[in-house]
C-alpha cells in the first residue's frame, strides 16, 4: 500500500500555526464559513488525491468520492452543514490542532502515532490486501495457492512486499497500480495483489476478475477530530451507526465499491 504519511508530532504541533487560508482551497456545501457555532457548520479538511475516497473529478469543482459522500451524510443525519477544505495530508493534523477545521475525513489510517495528535471516530472502513484473479479462475482460493505462481503488485506498496515472502513466486513489479490489472488480463500473471479498496474500485468500474481470499494486513480509517473533543466524536458516531441502520451506508458502500 503507498502509505498516506504526515508530519511527525512535534513538527505537526509547530506546523499547526503556520496554516492559514491561501493553503486552503475550499468547497462547501454552506454559502459561508466562519460563521457561528449556533449555525451548526461542520468544518472537515481532506486530501482530495486518494480515489476512489477523495478526489476531484473531472470537469467539476466539486470533491468526490466514498468518503465525501459518507461525511456529507454525516453531516447531514447530524443537522451540520458540511465545508469541505482542500489541504495537504501532512497539514490535516495541524489544521485540527490549530482549530482550523473540525475533523479530518481523508483514508486516514487509525495509529498509535497519530492518537498522540488526535482523537479518533469509530473506524468507518477496513482496508488491507485482496487478491485479485481472473474471474475463471477457481485454483486460487488464497494466499498460499500462489505459491509458484506469477503475482503481479505495483512497486514499493505493501502488496509487493507481501508477494516477495509467497514461496517460489515469480513477482513482476510494476510501476504504477494499473499495470498489474492490465498484465491480469494478458494472461502475464496468475493473480495481482493490490489494496482492497483499489481493487473493489478498478471492478465496479469496469475491470476484470474477481477478488479472493481474505483481507490480509487489515487497516482501519477513522475519521480524526480534536483530541479531548469527545463530544464531536460521539454526534459523528452516533450519526454514523444511525447510517449503517438506515441502509444509507450500505447504498454510499455499494457505489464506490460494489457489494
Amino acid at each position: 500500500m503507498l502509505k498516506r504519511t504526515f508530519l511527525t508530532l512535534p513538527l505537526a504541533v509547530a506546523a499547526a500555526s503556520l496554516i492559514t487560508g491561501c493553503n486552503d482551497k475550499k468547497t462547501t456545501d454552506s454559502k459561508a464559513s466562519g460563521k457561528a457555532d449556533s449555525e451548526k457548520i461542520l468544518r472537515v479538511g481532506t486530501n482530495p488525491t486518494f480515489a476512489p475516497f477523495e478526489y476531484q473529478a473531472k470537469g467539476s469543482s466539486e470533491l468526490t468520492g466514498f468518503d465525501m459522500d459518507l461525511i456529507r451524510a454525516i453531516g447531514k443525519q447530524m443537522g451540520y452543514k458540511v465545508e469541505i477544505h482542500n489541504l495537504g495530508f501532512d497539514g490535516l493534523i495541524p489544521a485540527i490542532i490549530s482549530g482550523n477545521i473540525d475533523v479530518a475525513v481523508s483514508g486516514m489510517t487509525i495509529n498509535e502515532e497519530r492518537k498522540k495528535a488526535v482523537d479518533f471516530t469509530d473506524p468507518y472502513y477496513t482496508s488491507g490486501l485482496i487478491i485479485l484473479v481472473d474471474k475463471n479462475n477457481d485454483d486460487i482460493k488464497s494466499i498460499k495457492d500462489l505459491e509458484g505462481k506469477k503475482v503481479g503488485v505495483q512497486i514499493g506498496t505493501t502488496g509487493a512486499n507481501k508477494a516477495v515472502k509467497i514461496k517460489n513466486a515469480e513477482v513482476k513489479q510494476y510501476n504504477n497500480s494499473n499495470e498489474p490489472f492490465l498484465e491480469l488480463d494478458n494472461k502475464g500473471v496468475d493473480a495481482v495483489i493490490n489494496d482492497q479498496p483499489v481493487v473493489a474500485y478498478y471492478l465496479v468500474t469496469g475491470g476484470h476478475g474477481k477478488m479472493v481470499g481474505e483481507i490480509m494486513e487489515a487497516e482501519l480509517y477513522g475519521m480524526a477530530v480534536k483530541k479531548g473533543n469527545k463530544d464531536l466524536a460521539q454526534k459523528i458516531n452516533a450519526a454514523l451507526a444511525e447510517l449503517k441502520k438506515n441502509g444509507e451506508y450500505d447504498k454510499i458502500y455499494k457505489k464506490w465499491f460494489g457489494s
